[in-house]
This record gives C-alpha cells, sequence and structure tokens, in this order.
C-alpha cells in the first residue's frame, strides 16, 4: 500500500470548541450582524475579510456535501487516498473531522465515576446517548454498545465483572445515506483508561491472530494485549454479553442482512488502543468474508487517531490483501504512535533496502497510509496524544 505524509504545523493556539458542540464549517462571525455607522477603514476591511470568510465556509460545505455522495469511495480510500493526502482534500479533512467526533464521543460518554451504579459502562441510554454528547444531528442511530474484557488480572480492583464499555456501532438515517451516498455503519472504539488497559497495551509480545479457523495464517501476529482486548470474555459477568469480538460480528451480520439490497460501507474509528480493536476488527470481518455480499465486496475504512502498531509485517501485507483501507492521523510527537516495536519495527525488516532480515516476522509494522500532524505543550505532554486536539488541529487547516 502506498503510504502518504503530509506534515502541518499551526498556530500553536488551538481552535477552543465546546465540548457539546459539533464543528461545523460555519462557526465564523456572520455576515450582516455588523453596524457600519462610525465604520473606520480598519474595520471595514475586516468586515470584508469576515464576509469573504464566511462566503469561502458556507460555499464549501455546500460543495462538499454535494460531492460527497459522488465521490465516497475514494474519501473512505479505495485509491488508498492517491492525491487527497498532501496538500489534504477539504473533503477527506471534512470526513476525518466528522469521524473524529464519534471517536471523541466515547469519552463523553464514558462513566468514571466510581459512585455511579453505571461505572466503567456508558452513562446514558442508546437512543439518549448521541444527544447527550452534543450529537444529535450527526444522523446516526446507535443500535449497539461494545463490551471488552482485558484478560489481566489485577487483585486491586474492587469490581467483580471485568468487563468494560469500549465503544458503539452506529448506523446513518435514510436522511443521512441519501446525503453521504450509502448506508454507513459506524463502529467506533476510545482509548486506554482503565489500569487493566494499559497493562493490555504493554503486553508487546505477537502472537499469531488465527481469527480464521479455516484458514490460521500462523504469520500473521498481532500484538497479544490487543488481541487478547478483542477475543476474551467474563462469564462471571451478571450480564455475559460475549467478547467483544463475538459481540461486534454478530452485529455486523445483522446489519449488512438488514440492508443486504443497499449501498454498504463500513468504517471503524478509534483513538489509541481503540484504534488497534478498530483495525483488528477491521482485518477480522474482511478474512471471515463478512464484507463480501452477492458479487461485491462492502468497503471497509479505519479512521486511526493516534494509533499504536497493531501487528507484523505479515498483517499489513494481509490487510492489504483484503483491501482494508486506513487511514492513520498522527501525531509526529505523539509517544503512542511509536509503539510497540520502537526498534523492531518496519524500518529494521530489510538492511539496505535488499536484504530481508530473518526476524522480520517479529517486526511490528504500522498498516496504511499516513497524514502526519505536529503539535506539542511542554506543560502538558498528554496534550500531544489527546483525541479532541487531533480534531482541532484538522479543523484549522480550513480557518
Amino acid at each position: 500500500m502506498a503510504s502518504s505524509s503530509l506534515m502541518f504545523k499551526p498556530n500553536p493556539t488551538p481552535y477552543k470548541a465546546s465540548t457539546n458542540t459539533r464543528l461545523t464549517r460555519t462557526d465564523l462571525s456572520s455576515f450582516g450582524q455588523i453596524a457600519l455607522p462610525k465604520t473606520t477603514t480598519t474595520s471595514i476591511s475586516n468586515t470584508i475579510s469576515s464576509a469573504r470568510r464566511y462566503v469561502a465556509s458556507t460555499l464549501l460545505k455546500h460543495v462538499v456535501e454535494c460531492s460527497l455522495g459522488r465521490m465516497w469511495r475514494e474519501i473512505q480510500g479505495c485509491n488508498n487516498w492517491k492525491d487527497l493526502i498532501n496538500p489534504l482534500n477539504p473533503m477527506l479533512g471534512e470526513e476525518i473531522i466528522r469521524y473524529g467526533e464519534f471517536g471523541a464521543s466515547c469519552y463523553k460518554a464514558f462513566d468514571l465515576d466510581v459512585t455511579s451504579s453505571r461505572y466503567l459502562n456508558c452513562k446514558y441510554g442508546k437512543k439518549a446517548m448521541l444527544r447527550e454528547v452534543g450529537m444529535e444531528g450527526c444522523g446516526y442511530e446507535v443500535t449497539k454498545y461494545i463490551y471488552a474484557t482485558p484478560d489481566i488480572d489485577i487483585p486491586t480492583q474492587s469490581d467483580a465483572c471485568s468487563s468494560r464499555w469500549v465503544g458503539y456501532v452506529a448506523v446513518s438515517s435514510d436522511k443521512e445515506a441519501k446525503r453521504i451516498g450509502r448506508r454507513d455503519v459506524v463502529i467506533t472504539f476510545r482509548g486506554t483508561v482503565t489500569v487493566p488497559e494499559w497493562v493490555a497495551n504493554f503486553m508487546s509480545s505477537l502472537t499469531p491472530a488465527r481469527l480464521d479457523p479455516h484458514n490460521p495464517l500462523p504469520d500473521v501476529m498481532v500484538e497479544s494485549g490487543f488481541l487478547s482486548m478483542y477475543t476474551s470474555c467474563d462469564s462471571s459477568c451478571k450480564f455475559d454479553v460475549g467478547s467483544c469480538r463475538e459481540q461486534l460480528l454478530s452485529e455486523i451480520s445483522r446489519i449488512i442482512n438488514t440492508y443486504k439490497g443497499e449501498e454498504i460501507s463500513i468504517t471503524m474509528v478509534g483513538h489509541s488502543m481503540g484504534s488497534s480493536l478498530a483495525l483488528l476488527s477491521a482485518y477480522d470481518i474482511a478474512e471471515l468474508g463478512l464484507n463480501r455480499v452477492v458479487s461485491k465486496n462492502i468497503p471497509i475504512t479505519v479512521y486511526s487517531f493516534g494509533g499504536p502498531r497493531v501487528g507484523n509485517s505479515h498483517f499489513k501485507e494481509r490487510c492489504e490483501e483484503l483491501g482494508v483501507k486506513v487511514l492513520r492521523i498522527v501525531n509526529i510527537k505523539d509517544p503512542i504512535t511509536k509503539l510497540p516495536g520502537v526498534f523492531m519495527n518496519e524500518r529494521f525488516r530489510v538492511l539496505r533496502g535488499r536484504y530481508e532480515v530473518p526476524w522480520s516476522c517479529s517486526c511490528y509494522a504500522h498498516v496504511g497510509v499516513e497524514l502526519s500532524l505536529d503539535f506539542f505543550k511542554m506543560e502538558n505532554p498528554s496534550y500531544a496524544h489527546d483525541i479532541e486536539t487531533y480534531i482541532r488541529y484538522i479543523y484549522k487547516m480550513y480557518r
């Protein structure tokens, strides 16, 4: 798969968006509300400038919405985002922001209040969730919540059940499907929050994925902690829903069967650890052939925000063979994107560009096309990995 990159260094002061307000292209000064009496030459110039920005942003939004229905396959990576990355295509930028908001919504909805009856679950019911996180008008409906179990024994854990809410599945409405040109199924995962999840993140040994029992492919290997999160379940839980994998595959099969006569796309969104679950599930769906309907394949796209490496070079190659498209949005100062495989990675697989080293199967490799950003705050290192910061900096490219 071809790799592309865009380096962007915006103004260090980020756009400050309300946590309950969706970022839109019309968030500019409104033309027609400016008093003209006592106006100086400078203020007239500023007024004209504001008007031009308003008209330009409104026109851009209209053009994007009109064209997305025709170009959605290219935006979803059917050509590996050729000529869309550098410079960043406005339509693609809009979609990155839109899907990024799904990823950010997981953090807003996740309950970390230890006194709450919903602790480590979603704060809201499925019907109210998107409204409560400020995404009521997004045009999607949540159909299922997804839970995962870190297969890590932490003696200090106070709760008996080790399953945690990690994300959800949502489907575009009829109106939204018409706007974007297809029925879009979004699966979004949050990143690492709890201690067992952090432990799983640092289990950096590779293990064969073997997700297809009929075609085990022993050389296709993934990080053991991520695989454990994806495939483990806790039967001791009061409401045993099975593994993350079982829940997801069941819901995807149901949705595809429901809309089998329509044009469908599957879009995985993840941040940090969630990017790993997104890529693993995308690979799993494609490997099992769940996206193959009659004579065509349902496209699978992963939008990864600040994601780590997931598997080895054979895993990367297999994802490419299966047609899984991955767009990695990466801050070059985000340390998580360099893990695991700080030393044993794709750069050390081949010596002098000619000879593949004997241990190449043990080398981690990123999958997909990279969109590089560059931001950091010395006084707040976590800023470099925050998903809302990622979204704001993509947004600034249109200001």
